[in-house]
C-alpha cells in the first residue's frame, strides 16, 4: 500500500505542477480576462498542499493501521480531485454549476486533516500505529 500511496501523490504531484506552468504560461491572460486567476491560484494551492500530505502519509505508512491509511488516502484524494478539479472546471468553462463540488471536496480534505489528528492523538494511546512509538 506504502508504493500506491506514493504513486498517488507522484501523479497528482506532476498534475500539479503541469496545472500550476499551464495557468501561468498558456492560461495566464485567458485566466484574467475573465477573472478566473484567483481561483484557478486557490485550485493549484490545494492541489500541492494536499498532495505533499499524502506523500508524507505515504512516507510513514508503514506506521499507519490499514483502515486510517485507507480513510486518509481516500479523503485526500477525494478531497483534491473535487475541491481543486471544480475549481479548475469552474476557471477554464466557466461553469458555475459544478460549484456544488467544491465544499465537498473541502469536506473531505478537513475530514483527512480531522483524521490526521485522531490517528496521531489516539493512535499513540491506543495503537492505531503499528509500531509503537514516543513523544
Amino acid at each position: 500500500m506504502q508504493k500506491k500511496i506514493i504513486l498517488i501523490a507522484a501523479i497528482l504531484g506532476a498534475g500539479a505542477v503541469v496545472l500550476s506552468a499551464s495557468g501561468a504560461h498558456f492560461l495566464g491572460d485567458y485566466l484574467r480576462e475573465n477573472n478566473y486567476q484567483d481561483t484557478y491560484e486557490t485550485a493549484v494551492k490545494y492541489h500541492f498542499y494536499h498532495t505533499i500530505v499524502l506523500l508524507l502519509i505515504g512516507l510513514m505508512a508503514h506506521r499507519i493501521k490499514p483502515f486510517w491509511k485507507k480513510l486518509l488516502v481516500i479523503l485526500f484524494t477525494g478531497g483534491i480531485l473535487l475541491f481543486s478539479g471544480s475549481l479548475y472546471l469552474i476557471s477554464l468553462f466557466h461553469t458555475s454549476f459544478l460549484g456544488w463540488l467544491t465544499p465537498i471536496g473541502g469536506l473531505l480534505l478537513i475530514a483527512g486533516w480531522v483524521s490526521i489528528g485522531i490517528t496521531a492523538y489516539f493512535g499513540w494511546q491506543n495503537g492505531y500505529y503499528r509500531k509503537s512509538h514516543k513523544s
